[in-house]
């Protein structure tokens, strides 16, 4: 297939997968539930930290966590008290339990009482640094690990692209919460990133198509593919790469190659 006929064959399956109707497999629902700010934000980090697995239980977890919160997530977290966190004690999914819910709630806390919320954190980190999102996962990470009460088991549930992860579900969060379409799905909350500066929520279903297509050629899903693939995408649409994740993902779990 050739460049240009790669390019239109991936804008229509933007156009197709992008619609309203995504939203109810995708672990996305979540954060659709709500309409304040930070409770989008928080409900979307801690939807995008179990992100892992198989999507239908991946958003029924994601959906009990937010029930056990009582459906606030910005006031059980930031301007409850931690007595009130034992709702979350039962609360597992796969390696991720109570214990790390409550170092992440406290990591968050720290993060809107005391640094400017999520967005803040994120774009900060980001400045000077050439490698899209990394500099912003680092300096969420950082924070989030040197919080008192912080489990150090926890930090594994925070990627680390210095050591090499695509850190997939941060980059999806920041999908999320940054790009700007109109098509119901990304929210495009936060201005002070630009979406050319994202990077591909690399995994195994947009991995696999991109191989599939040739526009990846490292065999690992780590954070030197995941900026290889942004840095294709980047020649098919400069000012928003990462809209192409809807293509490949559908591609992906539609099975529509095979």
């Amino acid at each position: 297939m050739q460049t240009s006929e790669l390019k239109d064959f991936l804008d229509a399956k933007y156009l197709e997968y992008n619609v309203p109707e995504f939203i109810q497999a995708d672990p996305v629902c979540i954060p659709h539930q709500f309409s304040r700010r930070e409770d989008i934000e928080i409900s979307g980090f801690l939807t995008s930290l179990i992100a892992w697995g198989r999507r239908d239980i991946i958003v029924r977890n994601a959906q009990k966590l937010m029930e056990l919160i009582e459906m606030e997530p910005f006031r059980f977290v930031v301007e409850g008290e931690e007595e009130s966190w034992e709702n979350v004690d039962q609360f597992v999914h796969r390696t991720f339990n109570a214990r790390d819910c409550k170092s992440i709630f406290r990591g968050l806390r720290r993060i809107y009482r005391e640094e400017g919320g999520l967005e803040k954190v994120l774009s900060a980190g980001m400045e000077g640094n050439e490698e899209g999102t990394k500099g912003g996962i680092l300096a969420l990470r950082e924070i989030m690990t040197q919080t008192d009460g912080f489990e150090p088991r926890s930090s594994k549930h925070l990627a680390n692209p210095e050591a090499g992860s695509s850190a997939k579900r941060l980059n999806m969060f920041l999908r999320w919460m940054v790009r700007k379409d109109n098509r119901g799905v990304d929210f495009g909350l936060w201005n002070s990133i630009s979406p050319s500066r994202l990077i591909i929520p690399l995994d195994v279903h947009t991995g696999t198509i991109a191989r599939k297509l040739g526009l990846l050629t490292r065999t690992q899903n780590d954070w030197k593919a995941a900026l290889e693939l942004t840095q294709i995408l980047q020649t098919f649409d400069p000012n928003d790469p990462v809209r192409y994740d809807f293509s490949l993902f559908g591609l992906g779990v539609n099975r529509d190659l095979e």
